[in-house]
């Protein structure tokens, strides 16, 4: 069953079909990319698994039927988002950013305090900025608080979308470089991603979307020497090893 099941998920805005019949799914431990070009359902796929878009088929969390559930509700049981454009309260400080990612938990202030060192231990920089303004940090800093924002709510499921976009290649090693330390935390990843070769190069299986459809899908470590992904995605030859 897996820690996630998608099932024959379609979307529509309007007369639109987003996606199509999508299935989907996240074991516990694992980090599952989807990959694809701009424009393919991507991110549509996370807004209606985090329950902001009304679909057709079947959303399963640790096989429980989730797909009528709301948003707060899906937050409650695991699911955590970091959305393509981080959306922090840029006029607020880091710690405030962080308390509000806590806001779903019903265990406490000192629980909430606790958390917040644990992630400054996991985050020494942001401790260097607590009480600066999120608006005013670097772009690496911001991705690095929408991470640190999303354990707050103490997540099974951590869904990334986009967590390279428009940030200096630097940056985006270290932003690769975090997720598979997300992952050793013991929260399963969902990484939606355009940046292709980094997303198979971190993923353990991968699935690639075009126009609303999985086209392909398999193990990160193949997919990311298949011929027509490479020609597609991967800037047209394999890197070597």
């Amino acid at each position: 069953m897996g820690l996630l099941a998608i099932e024959n998920l379609s979307v529509s805005y309007g007369k639109v079909e987003a996606i199509r019949n999508v299935s989907l799914k996240v074991e516990a431990g694992e980090i599952v990319t989807v990959i694809g070009p701009n424009g393919a359902g991507k991110t549509t796929l996370l807004m209606t698994i985090i329950g902001l878009l009304p679909c057709r088929g079947r959303i399963l969390f640790n096989g429980e039927d989730i797909t009528g559930l709301d948003t707060e509700r899906r937050v409650e049981m695991g699911f955590g988002l970091v959305p393509e454009r981080r959306e922090l309260f840029a006029e607020m400080s880091v710690y405030d950013n962080l308390l509000l990612g806590a806001f779903s938990r019903r265990d406490g202030t000192a629980a909430v305090r606790r958390s917040i060192d644990e992630v400054f231990d996991r985050f020494p920089r942001l401790r260097e900025r607590r009480n600066q303004n999120a608006g005013t940090l670097s772009g690496g800093e911001r991705q690095m608080l929408a991470f640190a924002r999303a354990l707050m709510s103490k997540p099974t499921l951590l869904m990334l979308d986009e967590p390279s976009l428009g940030l200096a290649p630097l940056i985006v090693k270290e932003v690769f470089r975090i997720i598979p330390f997300l992952r050793d935390l013991g929260v399963s990843i969902l990484l939606i991603e355009q940046n292709a070769r980094s997303a198979l190069e971190t993923a353990n299986y991968g699935y690639v979307m075009e126009t609303g459809e999985i086209v392909r899908q398999g193990l990160a470590s193949e997919l990311i020497h298949d011929p027509q992904l490479i020609a597609t995605y991967l800037g047209g030859q394999e890197r070597a090893h």
